[in-house]
């Protein structure tokens, strides 16, 4: 346990070492969404794109490893969006809560930890869970919101979708690497280079804009925050466990990331999301807070736990 804790400390440093550069204001607010920028729309879409460009297709596509993480995902979001209809709010506000509750860091934060953890293997189970998160519990957070507010589902939200889906560099650049490996194109030295230099700014920059977004950050509604922590931290990887070790007896290095995965605290962009739509801003600021200080000792302990899975020993 204590070699695992050296081993992801570095990364929480860097959260870290962002919270304290936004706290002491070292960082403004203004700068922390440029740096998220950059490193949204270039460095880790470039390091997505030279990752997918150089799987093997026929490695990548698991069947059991989605159906796994998908049903246990959808447990705790049924679990959270019960609890939320128990507490009478509103569609809106259960949905953004059972959002916060399923949903992890998986692209800031879990692609480069795993990724440097566990070698280049961890990449496609990480690229099934960013897509199933994107394309599925993206979709289904503003299909609700939307019927909640307008009490109907309308065509118009599926083009919606559709646009932010299209928009979305991560799946761009997911979908534009699997087609690269798929016609196996070779990538030349100078391009390969370039996408190296630029994804490689990837991990610090995405775990200090973290850190610094953090700063931010209010402390609101802490019993909330304490649930959907427990949710995202706890239930959603004992429950992604369970599917994957017994129901769909997932291959055990595809069954150690998806764990590892649902593992991860709260989402930033689920505040984006709750920050556009007006809906519980605050409580999912709370969460994502709460979430990233509590997996220090949580994330630690999963991958402890799923090391051996993975054919690492400690």
């Amino acid at each position: 346990m204590l070699a695992i804790l050296f081993k992801t400390l570095p990364f929480f440093a860097l959260i870290g070492l962002g919270y304290w550069a936004g706290r002491t204001r070292f960082f403004t607010e203004e700068a922390t969404a440029y740096l998220t920028k950059f490193v949204f729309y270039f460095a880790l879409t470039a390091m997505i794109f030279r990752f997918a460009a150089n799987l093997e297709l026929a490695k990548v596509w698991d069947g059991k490893l989605v159906g796994a993480y998908l049903c246990g995902t959808l447990v705790v979001y049924l679990i959270a969006t019960a609890v939320a209809r128990i507490r009478r709010l509103d569609l809106q506000t259960g949905a953004v809560e059972a959002q916060c509750a399923v949903i992890g860091n998986a692209g800031f934060l879990g692609l480069p930890m795993l990724a440097l953890l566990f070698g280049p293997e961890a990449i496609g189970p990480v690229m099934l869970v960013l897509a199933t998160d994107l394309i599925v519990f993206s979709s289904l957070i503003v299909i609700l919101i939307t019927i909640g507010r307008d009490g109907r589902m309308s065509l118009s939200i599926l083009r919606t979708i559709g646009l932010g889906l299209i928009r979305n560099p991560m799946i761009v650049a997911m979908s534009l690497g699997l087609l690269w490996a798929g016609l196996s194109i070779p990538i030349p030295a100078p391009m390969n280079d370039f996408l190296s230099i630029l994804g490689a700014a990837a991990t610090p920059g995405a775990l200090f804009a973290i850190g610094a977004s953090l700063a931010s950050k209010s402390a609101e509604r802490v019993q909330i925050a304490g649930w959907l922590s427990f949710c995202k931290l706890v239930l959603h990887p004992l429950a992604v466990a369970i599917y994957a070790l017994f129901v769909f007896r997932v291959e055990p290095f595809g069954a150690a990331m998806i764990i590892a995965c649902a593992a991860m605290p709260v989402a930033g962009n689920i505040y984006m999301l709750a920050q556009h739509y007006g809906v519980a801003p605050q409580r999912v600021s709370a969460a994502i807070l709460f979430s990233t200080a509590f997996s220090i000792a949580t994330l630690t302990a999963v991958i402890a736990w799923i090391s051996p899975m993975a054919f690492i020993v400690p």
